[in-house]
């Protein structure tokens, strides 16, 4: 009896070996080689081909960043948001803060091509947003990061996810910092990762309420030249009425190209083309919050530290991975 039971034992843990060889370790952390053996030139392939996007529109850098961020935001980093509407799944692209906004899927859908005809099977949609995003930081001006893989793609997608969880333009930050908090974010996290702003372009329909607020920027300075109302009066003149809803404007307008610190020294001037860009200074009664938006205008290595440190926190938030969801073989459904 004791014999068979070692026999058991045995089995159990060769099979055990057999399968955590094969699908890695359920539940298991992400690693920077995931991919060395099974797929070498994965990230060689997402790189150039995010580079050849991006220098044909110079916008896709910031739409490949945010495509990470709306994803993570929802059920986690697995790609949920690359799932097209399908039977009964609605999908998180219809939902509010993404429809007629969030882009970039054709490049996502090219790059998958491509590791399918080299590495079938092997390269999850979720981890190529993650690699995508970094690169598209990188070629910006921005830091370059080492990105931890091994992420699986969702069997679903979530479209009350998606217009709960994502931070809406006009947020206040006790809204922000609520909404980050849920992603098991802080605030340190909501400051750098507000960086990301300054780079991309944003529809006069996401600052219209910027535009017409009143003038509560003031907190900590007086504006003895009219910065603010100058900088607003610009902002209207370019947002006559509803039917320039979709004009665009740079959400960093000193240089709007280039990842770089600008975006907090335009916080310090009033100028952050959103309210929920303004509110990290103008809602910040501490004072904690100004201080460390001060910290990153005055030494961009220190925000681009940051801004590393939390995009892998992010990257992290609720992955799949062993064998959890899949490796989908087109990004816009799940496999049949």
């Amino acid at each position: 009896m004791e014999i068979n039971q070692k026999k058991l034992w045995l089995s159990l843990i060769v099979l055990y070996a057999i399968t955590t060889s094969v699908l890695g370790d359920f539940g298991g952390p992400l690693l920077k080689d995931f991919y060395k053996e099974s797929c070498p030139l994965a990230g060689e392939i997402v790189r150039h081909n995010v580079e050849v996007a991006v220098l044909k529109d110079p916008r896709m850098a910031a739409s490949l960043l945010r495509l990470q961020f709306h994803d993570c935001f929802v059920l986690g980093c697995d790609a949920s948001v690359l799932l097209d509407t399908h039977e009964d799944m609605l999908s998180e692209k219809q939902a509010t803060p993404n429809v007629n906004s969030l882009r970039g899927f054709e490049v996502i859908d090219y790059i998958k091509y491509l590791l399918e005809d080299a590495c079938p099977l092997t390269v999850s949609c979720s981890d190529i947003l993650a690699m995508a995003a970094r690169d598209s930081v990188f070629l910006r001006g921005g830091p370059w990061w080492e990105v931890l893989l091994g992420r699986r793609d969702s069997l679903k997608a979530s479209f009350a996810g998606a217009n709960q969880f994502i931070p809406a333009p006009n947020s206040s930050l006790d809204s922000l910092i609520i909404n980050f908090k849920q992603q098991g974010l802080d605030i340190q996290d909501l400051i750098a990762l507000s960086g990301a702003h300054t780079i991309g372009k944003a529809r006069c329909l996401s600052f219209k309420q910027r535009i017409v607020q009143p003038n509560i920027e003031q907190t900590f300075y007086v504006d003895e030249f009219k910065r603010h109302s100058t900088f607003r009066r610009v902002l209207r003149s370019q947002c006559k009425d509803s039917s320039r809803d979709n004009e665009l404007s740079p959400l960093d307008l000193k240089t709007p190209a280039y990842f770089d610190n600008h975006y907090y020294i335009n916080l310090l001037e009033g100028k952050g083309l959103l309210i929920s860009d303004n509110v990290l200074v103008s809602e910040d009664h501490e004072g904690e919050i100004f201080r460390k938006v001060w910290e990153y205008a005055v030494d961009q290595n220190l925000f681009f530290a940051d801004f590393v440190e939390s995009m892998l926190k992010m990257g992290n938030i609720n992955v799949l991975t062993g064998i959890e969801g899949e490796i989908r073989e087109n990004c816009r459904f799940v496999n049949v």
